[in-house]
């Protein structure tokens, strides 16, 4: 029995998650944040406010995911951990508000941010 397309790509995302380093899960999760927030802003372009709302309520809960997994064994955990709190409230303003520009101010923070742990998960660990 052939397995369908759908279910063969969840297998494999399910795989590359599973076997995937922390620093590869955390830039897979600021990968995809930056997907739904641009989607959203293509969605709200578009009077799609149910997609906009679809993928601003994802985006909300990868920002949780990065909230909760943040340790606060590390110096700079409180900065961050407040800039995910400001970036949710953003994103709960972009939506209820359909507000474009507060999308566009979500995409501002997060890019950047998510460069930066692209550049930080390809430094050697240091021992």
């Amino acid at each position: 029995m052939r397995m369908s397309p759908e279910r063969a790509r969840q297998e494999y995302l399910e795989q590359q998650v599973a076997s995937a380093t922390p620093e590869r899960l955390l830039t897979m999760l600021y990968d995809r944040l930056l997907v739904d927030i641009d989607r959203a802003a293509l969605a709200q372009e578009t009077s799609d406010w149910l997609g906009a709302g679809t993928h601003l309520l994802h985006a909300q809960q990868i920002v949780a995911e990065l909230n909760v997994t943040l340790s606060d064994e590390w110096a700079g955990s409180a900065d961050l951990r407040a800039l995910y709190t400001y970036l949710a409230g953003r994103m709960v303003v972009a939506n209820v508000s359909r507000d474009p520009a507060a999308t566009a101010e979500c995409r501002d923070i997060v890019a950047p941010l998510r460069d930066a742990w692209h550049q930080a998960a390809q430094q050697p660990a240091l021992v």
